[in-house]
């Protein structure tokens, strides 16, 4: 899993980074809404956790922004307005849970993996993608109607590229993707599998801009 943090607190992110680790959650960690924004268009995230005191922008206003761009991305708020107010306005400005501080690492983890777990389920519904039909979970591919099989890798980097819509994904994104942080990954491993994707569905099924990385060549409906 991996989890874009924005906490402007350097020791306390340090911490939260640190503690999720070793709970098998790969964390980016920024301290500005802007740089939140810059690490959402270039990368792809399991969940935000999101501190609502910012040095540039309220979180709440960050929150909005976000949700403009991935509507369905987990969002936790680890905050220490601990008023039933603040976290009333959290829930409902768009988060899906709210962690008040202080509070205990393996708590924060476990309540990150129950939200992705349940975004997860949410996203299991067929992909349609302009003349692509794949269901994530039988792994059931059609282009144009077609049957077409899919390696389960295959069907997962296509999963990705679904899920980030228009925005490239880079390389090592899409490689945590395929085989998480403790795999060991042929250099050439991702290029082998965008080469069969094309090969079975066509040039067009996956753009790729240098600098910026890969994404679905069709418009993705949800």
């Amino acid at each position: 899993m991996r989890v874009l943090l924005v906490e402007d607190d350097e020791l306390i992110g340090q911490g939260i980074v640190a503690g999720l680790r070793q709970h098998g959650v790969d964390v980016h960690h920024v301290i500005t809404a802007a740089a939140a924004e810059a690490a959402q268009m270039g990368d792809t995230f399991q969940a935000l956790v999101l501190d609502l005191g910012l040095p540039d922008r309220d979180g709440m206003a960050l929150l909005d922004t976000m949700r403009s761009f991935e509507p369905d991305l987990p969002v936790l708020i680890l905050s220490a307005r601990d008023a039933v107010e603040h976290r009333l306005a959290g829930l409902r400005g768009g988060a899906d849970d709210y962690l008040v501080k202080p509070f205990d690492l393996r708590e924060l983890a476990a309540r990150l993996h129950a939200l992705v777990r349940r975004t997860q389920g949410r996203a299991a519904q067929a992909i349609e993608a302009g003349p692509l039909r794949l269901e994530p979970d039988s792994g059931l591919t059609w282009l144009h109607g077609e049957p077409v099989t899919l390696s389960r890798r295959e069907i997962d980097l296509l999963v990705h590229l679904a899920a980030a819509g228009r925005r490239w994904v880079l390389p090592d994104a899409l490689n945590e993707r395929l085989y998480g942080l403790g795999e060991e990954i042929n250099s050439n491993a991702l290029n082998v599998h965008i080469h069969n994707i094309r090969r079975k569905l066509g040039a067009d099924a996956i753009e790729t801009a240098r600098g910026l990385g890969y994404r679905l060549g069709w418009r993705h409906t949800p």
